[in-house]
């Protein structure tokens, strides 16, 4: 059924693809477990710090706004974040169950991400590629040269030693392109449609809507209950015919639950699995360590 959880043709199935880079690793937040707070975690602190005086402290796109707003200049606070995430280390690239270094030795072409940090490029670059690395421009003036800005990304895919990795939700290295506020969510969302009609800038180069549509997707770290990734894959469904649709791969934590911890958890996972119906995704149930463990130990197997 679709939406259903990972069997054993979805592993040999994902152990091939990504053996071959017929996959697009599509990474969020939680592929950063344990080296970057969570964004409630993040989201809490920064509340506090600013006397954030509404209830939802845990929200980060509604906390970064107030405090956007409170201070009145909102790529300074941006700044701040970018500073803030450079204090916080790097992941152990060495350990077997880190997704980014995991992923770097597959022959992947496009990796796409919707995190800041530069930990995909660190990784692709450790393992002896040279990674392009560019941000989706979704903060420039509808009469800036995008021909420009993407002159440095290929109109073909690239070779598996020279992979593209494109930031959705833009870089530490220029914190103008951080979507981080609910305003910047909601710019990003409108001008990625806009741009999606053709009658806008095409803000995704072209071999990365391939990349998206094309391919099998591995989603690490990712919430599908998060609203601004389920518009973004409906955007994403949208571009393909459902006879194309690939079978797609999602790491998923189990959903906060409340009730008894067992009966909680089954209808959580219940309602994802018919939430998922149709979207051609099976559903890997733990953290994104746990999944690269058993994927190390599937290809230790196929090999």
């Amino acid at each position: 059924m679709d939406g259903a959880a990972v069997d054993e043709a979805d592993w040999d199935r994902l152990v091939a693809q990504l053996s071959r880079g017929d996959c697009t690793p599509f990474l969020g937040a939680g592929a950063c477990d344990g080296t970057l707070p969570a964004a409630a975690e993040m989201s809490s602190r920064w509340a506090g710090m600013y006397n954030y005086p509404f209830p939802d402290h845990y929200d980060l796109p509604r906390v970064m706004q107030y405090i956007s707003i409170s201070d009145g200049d909102a790529i300074f606070v941006k700044e701040k974040v970018c500073e803030d995430f450079a204090t916080r280390g790097q992941p152990s690239f060495a350990d077997s169950s880190e997704p980014h270094s995991l992923l770097a030795g597959f022959p992947v072409r496009v990796f796409i991400t919707t995190n800041y940090d530069g930990f995909l490029t660190k990784a692709l670059t450790l393992a002896g590629k040279s990674p392009k690395t560019i941000s989706c421009p979704w903060y420039l003036p509808a009469s800036a040269d995008f021909d420009k800005f993407f002159a440095r990304v290929p109109s073909t895919p690239p070779p598996p030693q020279e992979p593209l990795v494109f930031h959705l939700h833009g870089s530490l290295t220029n914190p103008k392109s951080l979507v981080l506020t609910e305003g910047d969510y909601l710019e990003f969302l409108a001008n990625i449609a806009v741009s999606r009609t053709g009658d806008g800038t095409q803000l995704v180069p072209s071999i990365v809507l391939s990349a998206m549509t094309d391919y099998p997707l591995l989603f690490i770290g990712y919430s599908l209950q998060d609203w601004t990734f389920r518009v973004l894959f409906h955007g994403l469904l949208r571009a393909q015919s459902e006879v194309l649709r690939r079978r797609s791969v999602s790491v998923q934590l189990p959903p906060p639950v409340n009730g008894t911890i067992m009966e909680a958890e089954r209808r959580a996972r219940e309602y994802m699995t018919r939430y998922l119906e149709g979207w051609s995704i099976s559903i890997f149930w733990g953290t994104a360590a746990d999944f690269c463990n058993q994927l190390r130990a599937r290809m230790g197997r196929s090999a």
